[in-house]
């Protein structure tokens, strides 16, 4: 189905964080679990960052009058934030040169691969590799919080990356046993 509000968005080619996509998350145990993630979107994709500011104002407009009270509030909240400016670049260096942005939602998302095949296997999906993100932007108005956020409905693979988590694989870390030669024996 077509998105005729404009607020579906597709992202280019971004860097996955914090992903809990295979099953949903609470980061404090008050809250509801939810499939989440981070993505880093790189400050030279003007098309992606044209995109969800695209997106937010139309659902800052939309929100105008189901949330808002008839206006859009000048101290809106929105998802998209400047990692240089808000990060913790000592501690995520990876975030540097970077927008990013925090999805959630209670649905689980749909996982593709390349080639549009789902994705079942948990490590191919992680903190570190490359992907395509398809969001939707809403208005929300929650304890006195008004703002834009996204939600998350798919993602697709693109590539490998780095893990972020810090984890290695073994095989990164072992040489290839060879066989034993047989014991000589000296008696």
């Amino acid at each position: 189905m077509a998105d005729t509000s404009g607020t579906q968005i597709v992202t280019g080619k971004v860097r996955l964080s914090f992903a809990h996509l295979f099953e949903p998350y609470a980061a404090q145990a008050n809250q509801d679990p939810k499939y989440s993630c981070m993505i880093l979107i790189p400050k030279s994709d003007t098309d992606t960052l044209e995109k969800v500011r695209r997106a937010q104002q139309l659902a800052a407009e939309a929100g105008k009058t189901t949330k808002f009270g008839g206006k859009i509030p000048p101290n809106l909240h929105y998802t998209l934030r400047d990692a240089d400016e808000e990060g913790d670049l000592e501690r995520y260096p990876e975030m540097a040169g970077h927008y990013f942005m925090n999805l959630a939602n209670k649905t689980a998302p749909g996982l593709i691969d390349k080639d549009k095949n789902p994705i079942l296997d948990r490590s191919q999906l992680y903190s570190g590799c490359y992907v395509r993100v398809q969001m939707g932007a809403f208005a929300y108005n929650s304890n006195g919080n008004k703002g834009v956020s996204f939600g998350l409905n798919h993602v697709q693979k693109w590539a490998d990356g780095e893990p972020l988590d810090g984890s290695t694989k073994a095989e990164d870390w072992f040489d290839p046993i060879e066989d034993e030669e047989p014991a000589t024996s000296l008696i």
